[in-house]
């Protein structure tokens, strides 16, 4: 699998889910091989020529306007991560230059890619926390973390990462009663981490490896699910603590904007923060 025509399958996937009926034209006219609609209906509803959104769709027009391109996304009635996917995609830019590795590595705490100061921060946090980069990779934890997931520090650092977690080990895929959301959220970022980095071999061996090992993956990637989530609930049936449904936030570092930090939190008095806190103990 490889990231060229990216834009033009995800046009097209867009493009299938919207009825025609629905935007003013008759589902009737013509027989119609695909469903949704029509290049020339959408180019009509976008105010473009129908020559000029083909080119688009074909990756052959890298220089659309803003005005354009907002014209297609309110056609398609893409919602916010999806239109900020379909801008990347439709205008590329290099890749950022990488940031200075950090003089004081420290020990092999997740890995020496996460800055010492982070590595800090997690252990100096009582609550399950987690630093992930770009293609959900865990570089660093605390040890609640690891009794509420997984012992990362037993795991290979090929196997530390969220998404393989969740969709190819059975034992903590089960744990999560949401199982579709959660790979739907999963596939979601890894897509908007594809349009933002298209040239990153690592990621598209990891989404060759999901292809060829889950069909939940493969379904989610057809569909070009695009999502980005900062906070929610999310259900774990804990094989100690039993089932909990635990809060999370997700931040961004300004200086390193591809690393994240994950934080689990419970309501206060809540049976899930007593399990929370044994965890911190443990």
């Amino acid at each position: 699998m490889q990231p060229h025509g990216e834009l033009g399958d995800f046009l097209r996937s867009r493009r299938a889910r919207i009825r025609p009926e629905d935007v003013g034209f008759a589902s009737g006219s013509g027989v119609r091989r695909v469903p949704g609609l029509r290049r020339e209906e959408l180019a009509h509803l976008a105010g473009v020529s129908v020559d000029y959104y083909v080119r688009l769709e074909q990756g052959r027009n890298r220089s659309v306007s803003d005005a354009v391109l907002g014209a297609v996304a309110d056609a398609l009635r893409l919602d916010e991560d999806e239109r900020a996917h379909f801008f990347r995609l439709a205008r590329p830019r290099k890749p950022d230059p990488a940031p200075n590795p950090d003089p004081d590595p420290g020990p092999a705490h997740g890995g020496a890619v996460t800055r010492s100061g982070v590595r800090r921060l997690l252990d100096w946090i009582t609550a399950p926390a987690l630093a992930m980069g770009r293609r959900m990779d865990v570089l660093a934890w605390n040890r609640p973390a690891c009794a509420l997931i997984t012992d990362f520090s037993a795991l290979p650092p090929g196997e530390r990462n969220l998404c393989r977690l969740h969709l190819l080990n059975d034992e903590i895929g089960r744990r999560y009663p949401d199982r579709e959301m959660i790979a739907r959220e999963a596939v979601g970022h890894l897509r908007l981490a594809a349009g933002r980095f298209p040239d990153d071999p690592e990621l598209w061996r990891l989404v060759e490896e999901l292809n060829e090992r889950s069909e939940e993956f493969r379904r989610h990637w057809r569909l070009h699910t695009v999502r980005t989530k900062s906070h929610g609930l999310k259900r774990i049936d804990h094989p100690e603590a039993g089932p909990l449904t635990l809060s999370y936030e997700i931040t961004h570092f300004p200086q390193d904007p591809e690393l994240s930090l994950l934080v689990y939190t419970a309501a206060p008095g809540s049976p899930e923060e007593k399990a929370l806190r044994l965890m911190a103990e443990a």
